[in-house]
């Protein structure tokens, strides 16, 4: 019999007050792994109190005490790395090695944020007028609504919820649906580390019952997203007309650009993971090459060959190379943009089909898909699929790749492999994105730099790195006068 979890609420775990639950399932094999609660407006509501209730005591706590839970969570998760891979893989379909990575990103930000603790920077300047001290510090905002997508269940939340914390906000988190037992792991992680009881609620449930409540309460007054750019900017009109404080971390559609004197090997090997890791299941997966005309014919045959060689299965197999994707709903989402491919003209090279042999019969498993001959305006080519597709783009030269990379309504991440160093500078300085790796691909991100993009992927925030706190505070100026005489700024100066 599958398990039966709760909600996380005022330091208690808690069903949902109607009773009700979801069934929680291994995208590679439809395996049952657990009844989460079916939370509903009302269950929002006591996370939102308890959350409220605990915010003024934490809010004075000092910041390095709050700090120290963070770092007891990082060693936690450490210590229990190999297990919540493994929980990673079953819920959500990556295999293993990444599912590894993805835990050790949220190790490394509660490490990271820890050390917050003893900074949370100000700024001191010197006043205008003599005898008077001039400074400004960030003060936390309140109750921080966290909701998150499926696709990196454990490092995405703690991006948002270690910062908010040490900063010394309290939250109200709403994982993803079809990955709930990984926010139940943190959860119980920070239980374990000693966070007290309020200052993380953990609500299970769908977008209508959960998020939208969570969006409109209004003793929210910060709220950080990730997920579809549509669902993102449904959430910042509502809670843009609240006057909300709304981070928003969206949609990709990434190119590479392979220059005429590529390493093509490299190449070849780094756009592969990047399309096909996590099953092109990444915001910042590479769903476009854009190939100059003088390597674009082998590229396109190194491409194929590659993505016809990767292995699929159950994530847990060491020999699996490509997981499931998410659920039925999302392959038959990959499916339709492939037929938009074909009607479109592109000429598939490889896959295209999903993968219904034996074992994969069971679960949601689709070949990596690659597309040549592709417009730069057409729909593969511009709109964000989600899975293992790469359509291939011949261009000229540097100069038309760079437009067509700059053209799209997403601005996430964005590669160039090329040997001449003038043309990887030009390409940091001129790709309109908010990641550019040169000789790299589009995935892989270290916590100690700024995370997010531009335009239709973000709302000018940015995750992670040294802008880390920047969602989850607000700047105080505070002037101090011990002149013992009314002093007026610009007035007295003469």
């Amino acid at each position: 019999m599958a398990q039966t979890f709760h909600n996380f609420i005022g330091g208690r775990w808690v069903p949902a007050r109607s009773g009700r639950t979801f069934a929680n399932s291994n995208p590679a094999n439809g395996e049952v792994l657990g009844e989460f609660p079916a939370s509903a407006p009302e269950d929002v509501n006591d996370a939102v109190e308890a959350a409220a209730r605990a915010y003024p005591a934490w809010r004075l706590t000092p910041a390095p005490r709050r700090a120290e839970i963070l770092l007891r969570a990082g060693e936690i998760m450490r210590a229990r790395k190999q297990e919540l891979a493994r929980a990673m893989t079953r819920e959500m379909g990556k295999v293993l090695a990444e599912a590894g990575g993805d835990v050790q990103e949220g190790i490394d930000m509660a490490f990271h944020a820890a050390g917050e603790g003893r900074r949370l920077h100000g700024v001191t300047t010197p006043s205008e007028m003599p005898d008077k001290w001039a400074m400004s510090v960030r003060v936390p905002i309140g109750v921080v609504g966290v909701i998150t997508p499926w696709n990196f269940p454990f490092a995405i939340p703690t991006w948002k919820l270690m910062p908010a914390l040490v900063a010394g906000n309290t939250a109200v988190f709403k994982p993803a649906t079809d990955t709930p037992e990984l926010a139940w792991h943190l959860a119980g992680i920070f239980e374990q580390a000693g966070l007290p009881a309020g200052v993380l609620n953990l609500v299970f449930g769908s977008g209508s019952q959960v998020g939208d409540p969570l969006v409109a309460d209004p003793r929210v007054p910060v709220l950080s997203f990730t997920g579809s750019t549509e669902v993102g900017l449904g959430i910042s009109t509502r809670a843009g007309a609240l006057g909300k404080r709304v981070a928003l971390e969206m949609g990709g559609k990434n190119a590479v650009i392979v220059m005429d004197d590529a390493d093509l090997a490299l190449a070849t090997e780094a756009i592969l993971w990047s399309a096909f890791g996590t099953t092109g299941q990444r915001c910042t997966a590479c769903s476009r090459v854009l190939a100059h005309e003088r390597v674009h014919d082998e590229l396109v045959q190194r491409l194929a060959d590659g993505a016809r060689g990767l292995k699929l299965g159950d994530g847990l197999d060491p020999a699996s190379q490509v997981g499931p994707l998410i659920n039925r709903g999302q392959v038959e989402r990959v499916q339709d943009y492939v037929k938009i491919g074909f009607d479109e003209g592109a000429k598939l090279v490889a896959g295209g089909v999903p993968a219904t042999e034996g074992a994969l019969a069971k679960g949601c498993f689709y070949r990596p898909t690659v597309f040549a001959g592709v417009r730069p305006d057409a729909r593969i080519a511009v709109e964000e699929i989600f899975g293992p597709v790469l359509s291939v783009v011949r261009v000229t030269d540097f100069a038309e790749a760079v437009r067509i990379n700059n053209a799209s309504r997403f601005g996430l991440s964005s590669s160039i492999f090329t040997r001449d160093v003038n043309r990887a500078f030009a390409a940091m300085r001129d790709l309109d994105t908010g990641i550019v790796y040169v000789n790299h691909g589009t995935t892989g991100a270290e916590i100690h730099l700024p995370f997010g993009g531009m335009r239709g992927t973000g709302n000018g925030h940015r995750e992670a790195g040294h802008t880390l706190l920047d969602p989850f505070t607000e700047w105080k100026s505070v002037y101090v006068d011990f002149s013992g005489r009314l002093q007026r700024a610009q007035i007295d100066r003469g």
